[in-house]
């Protein structure tokens, strides 16, 4: 039997943090991980992602040029140097996560699946026994498929095998307009291929507004494609490829052909083969360890939960955090310090760009209008969006009426991801909406039509 004691189950972001900070504490750590290495978000998911949309921006860059008066011509798109360009560089960010690992001593790493057989106890799948006197669970997630989606049997795909690809394929259904959907789908579509987008509920990335929501999907509903509350009555494999039959808005049946599908419908923790039965930890309806989100401890207080595993905030910058916390609790223990949380802030590299940042607009929802004012901004008519003939989207910011600080936003428009950063740290500071429009604002650039969503919002304040 091996023994440690802090063992850590998961080399991705929250893992590989988490074996750091714990190393600050203590000799003793081991971690676990069966791989492949080089973190999901390296590997199969924001990288290789971004890759894709900047081959896509360069196509549409070139298609959008005659707005300015300049005439690219004819375009080719070569999917072959397209994947081949996305897979080398990917390989190349791997490759400096795996760099980083090799301080790790190999006797400090265990490249095994391991399963929980008690509370202190975990066995590998050759029958080695390892016991843990503090255990952190950062086994990260998958992609979440729904079971009809699986009788497109060899042309399903999920983000992990897009980038296998040997060519652009030459048409793709998308399932889930949620934040990989809209990625991937618009990427595809920028690219040539043949997309067509659905979803339930009327849901769109990660916007939880009304007003936001249905921006959003007349923006993206012009360029391909796309039903946020679709009724697909079938999905099976042909000899060509994929068939789904679905009722359209107009309320007509369709059966269209594609040559693959992709599943785009969420990520879900893979927490569900790691023997949890066999311990005492408290789990919620999903499976997934309760935990203290300032701490990360579960219930039996010795074991942490950090990271998509723990399904909270699936992104990169919250896992690695969350590894820090969980990884400094686990060595210290029982010497529990509640980790620093910063401000919530999503993205989604689409165009226009979606972000949202504090809390989000259902939880502002359910606070009471006496306590909230909240203004909108349209891009439509703002000079430098204009000037750079992307002048689409809405900017939605929440205020608390006693403090006068900003409690949220969703923001859809050009390079929002900028303004999204700008507004979250302002939130972390704890800045009022008067003292930001104390700063300076250079003309013309989109900052200035922030500063008008602010005297907006600060007229409502006074009032």
């Amino acid at each position: 039997m091996r023994t440690t004691e802090v063992a850590i189950i998961g080399a991705g972001s929250a893992g590989l943090n988490a074996y750091r900070h714990a190393r600050k504490q203590t000799d003793s750590v081991l971690l676990i991980d069966p791989g492949p290495l080089g973190t999901t978000c390296a590997r199969v998911g924001c990288m290789p992602s971004k890759l894709l949309i900047a081959a896509a921006d360069a196509a549409w860059n070139l298609r959008e040029a005659s707005a300015f008066g300049v005439h690219a011509g004819s375009i080719r798109i070569d999917g072959k140097a397209v994947l081949e360009r996305v897979r080398m560089l990917r390989d190349g960010f791997v490759g400096k996560v795996l760099k980083g690992m090799e301080s790790i001593p190999d006797t400090a790493i265990l490249h095994q699946r391991v399963r929980f057989i008690s509370d202190h106890q975990l066995q590998t799948d050759t029958g080695e026994l390892i016991e843990a006197q503090r255990i952190v669970i950062a086994t990260g997630s998958r992609p979440a498929i729904p079971a009809f989606l699986h009788s497109a049997t060899d042309r399903l795909l999920v983000n992990d095998d897009l980038f296998e690809l040997p060519d652009l394929p030459e048409s793709v259904v998308v399932f889930g307009p949620g934040v990989i959907g809209l990625e991937l789908g618009q990427a595809l579509h920028r690219l040539g291929v043949r997309i067509r987008m659905f979803g339930i509920g009327g849901l769109i990335g990660p916007l939880g507004d009304a007003e936001m929501r249905a921006k959003a999907c007349t923006l993206f509903g012009a360029e391909y494609p796309l039903d946020t509350d679709a009724k697909v009555s079938s999905v099976h494999r042909t000899e060509q490829g994929v068939e789904v039959s679905f009722t359209n808005k107009e309320g007509n049946a369709i059966t269209e052909s594609f040559d693959y599908l992709l599943a785009a419908t969420g990520r879900t923790p893979q927490v569900d083969d790691l023997g949890l039965e066999n311990t005492s930890l408290q789990l919620d309806k999903r499976g997934v360890p309760l935990y203290d989100r300032h701490t990360l401890q579960c219930t039996p207080r010795h074991i942490f939960i950090a990271g998509d595993a723990n399904n909270q905030l699936p992104l990169l910058h919250e896992a690695s955090d969350e590894g820090v916390i969980a990884g400094r609790n686990a060595g210290a223990y029982p010497n529990i310090e509640p980790g620093r949380r910063t401000t919530p802030l999503a993205i989604v590299f689409s165009d226009p760009q979606i972000a949202t940042f504090g809390m989000s607009a259902v939880e502002i929802a359910t606070l009471s209008d006496r306590e909230v004012v909240s203004a909108s901004f349209d891009f439509a008519e703002q000079p430098r969006a204009k000037v750079m003939n992307r002048a689409r989207g809405t900017v939605k910011l929440w205020a608390d009426k006693g403090s006068g600080k900003l409690l949220g936003g969703e923001l859809l428009g050009p390079e929002v991801e900028h303004l999204a950063h700008l507004l979250a740290w302002a939130m972390e500071r704890g800045e009022t909406v008067d003292q930001l429009l104390e700063m300076p604002y250079y003309h013309p650039t989109l900052e200035e039509g922030l500063r008008t969503l602010l005297r907006d919002l600060s007229a409502k304040l006074r009032r």
